[in-house]
């Protein structure tokens, strides 16, 4: 049996059934992680809980997700990815369902558990599944597929969740996930494929609990190291844990033929190489979608719904360049893509430090716009070129790898910027003594978002166009270019119509040309 072929008959081309499916479930979790921020203030007074305690709901999520994405990839291969996205989708959309009913807050953060651990299996598993169902030549497209919610859903979850807690309550925040998730489930029972390797290997016990310790320990303490206090008790005590769990972790999945999370992926040139990047380029453009919007309302007095409305032109353009990338990456490779990328973004970043009071609204419109269609170069290439060398019976370990560092660089990003933030001080004192926004703070975070985007621009520089050529070579036309249509890039940089040398004629013009 095939990794890359579909075990089941379809009604429709897998390509288009994997991508309309996994759209919608991305969309619905990644939106999620935005539109709740919005409605904690309106949980806390239902509850009668501070913000600061209101946000255990969100802690909850954040380390179920952590600890059920690791089992992802073993769960896949051995009950293949169409059951297992299907059962998590279902889990999270009831999970939604009861969020949005909940009486307690207690209850409410036991459903944001479930719903973690449904959302710590969907997008690995659909990963899975849309690099199996798209070939090599074709995972541009695949990635493609990824940036509507990629951009949008951050950018709309706090304009949506603004508007259904003002016009109605904050129950609608989870309730709105209900109809996308049942029509996303009625949609794939009929006509999802499902793929799965020939032998998933045995359960690693072991590699899942040291995970689960690892990557909990480590979220939680990222999540609330900022607002707790890094020298705390509750901080120290499960960052050690974590921290400690890593390193037996490493030691035990090296030594394990069938592991829970194979690290020696990372052993992988531009596979660990790319990951490193999208680390730190995610701290970096994630942190400041958290950041953003706290200087918007906390020191320029913005309201929830205009300030969610700011950041909506990062979001167009990342997609508006998402058209151009993808036809930019088989020309000039990823290598050169991913360094200029990343260092716009850093740009941008340093010039958002400059925001305040006086400044010219459009004017940082523009600069958001600029800073998702300079994203949108490090998005789309990362994520193609990361699994061009990867075995297709591995693509579901490497997903699982590679979204359990998205996940660790969206907590690095807000763990950094936070504490920058915490450290300088968001407030200040005017000459009367009255309590004012600092400014300082943020233009030191946003700074030091800069410094991370700067340091993924660097690592840019190691990868090589040649490893990734097997992404890079056009699409088959009639006749193919058949498996082994030459790849010939240089270590350093494309060469595309060596690419397709032994292909024929129309291949080779669609290589060198245009």
């Amino acid at each position: 049996m095939s990794a890359t072929s579909p075990t089941r008959p379809t009604r429709m081309n897998p390509k288009i059934a994997v991508g309309v499916v996994f759209v919608a479930s991305l969309f619905m979790t990644i939106m999620d992680g935005t539109i709740v921020n919005v409605a904690l203030p309106a949980i806390g007074r239902d509850f009668g809980t501070d913000p600061a305690g209101v946000g255990v709901i969100n802690v909850g999520y954040l380390v179920s997700l952590a600890v059920f994405v690791p089992l992802s990839g073993w769960l896949g291969d051995r009950f293949g990815t169409r059951r297992v996205f299907l059962y998590a989708l279902a889990l999270f959309t009831a999970a939604s369902l009861l969020c949005g009913t909940a009486d307690s807050l207690a209850s409410l953060t036991l459903y944001r558990i479930l719903q973690g651990a449904a959302g710590g299996l969907l997008t690995p598993v659909g990963m899975t599944m849309l690099f199996r169902a798209f070939p090599q030549e074709e995972r541009m497209r695949a990635t493609r597929v990824l940036m509507l919610p990629t951009a949008v859903a951050p950018a709309s979850g706090p304009v949506l969740g603004g508007w259904l807690v003002d016009s109605w309550s904050w129950h609608w925040v989870f309730i709105v996930n209900v109809p996308v998730g049942v029509a996303g489930l009625l949609f794939g029972l009929f006509f999802l494929p499902d793929y799965r390797v020939e032998r998933a290997g045995r359960f690693d016990l072991a590699g899942f609990l040291l995970a689960a310790v690892a990557f909990g320990g480590t979220m939680y303490a990222l999540s609330e190291g900022a607002s707790q206090g890094w020298g705390s008790a509750r901080i120290l005590a499960p960052a050690l844990a974590g921290l400690l769990a890593l390193a037996a972790l490493v030691a035990v999945e090296l030594r394990r033929p069938e592991p829970m999370l194979d690290l020696r992926l990372f052993c992988d040139r531009i596979f660990g190489t790319v990951n490193l990047l999208s680390l730190f380029s995610g701290a970096a453009f994630l942190g400041m979608l958290y950041l953003f919007p706290l200087l918007m309302q906390d020191a320029l007095g913005m309201d929830a719904l205009h300030s969610g409305l700011m950041v909506f032109p990062e979001a167009l353009g990342v997609m508006l360049a998402s058209q151009v990338s993808a036809r930019l990456y088989p020309r000039i490779g990823p290598r050169r893509m991913l360094a200029a990328g990343s260092a716009v973004v850093a740009c941008c970043l340093a010039l958002m430090a400059t925001i305040g009071p006086q400044s010219n609204l459009w004017a940082v419109r523009g600069l958001l716009f600029l800073t998702g269609y300079a994203m949108s170069h490090v998005f789309m290439p990362s994520q193609t070129a990361a699994f061009a060398t990867v075995p297709a019976a591995s693509t579901g370990a490497a997903s699982t790898l590679y979204n359990a560092q998205r996940q660790l660089g969206s907590a690095l990003g807000v763990a950094v910027l936070g504490t920058v933030l915490t450290a300088v001080g968001p407030l200040a004192a005017d000459a009367s003594g009255t309590p004012v926004a600092n400014l300082t703070a943020y233009r030191a975070a946003f700074l030091t978002a800069a410094g991370l985007a700067l340091l993924a621009a660097v690592i840019a520089l190691r990868v090589r166009d040649g490893d990734a050529a097997t992404t890079m070579r056009p699409a088959p036309v009639s006749g193919g270019t058949g498996p082994d249509a030459g790849p010939g890039a240089g270590a350093d940089g494309p060469r595309p119509v060596a690419l397709a040398a032994s292909a024929p004629e129309p291949a080779r013009k669609a290589a060198g040309g245009a």
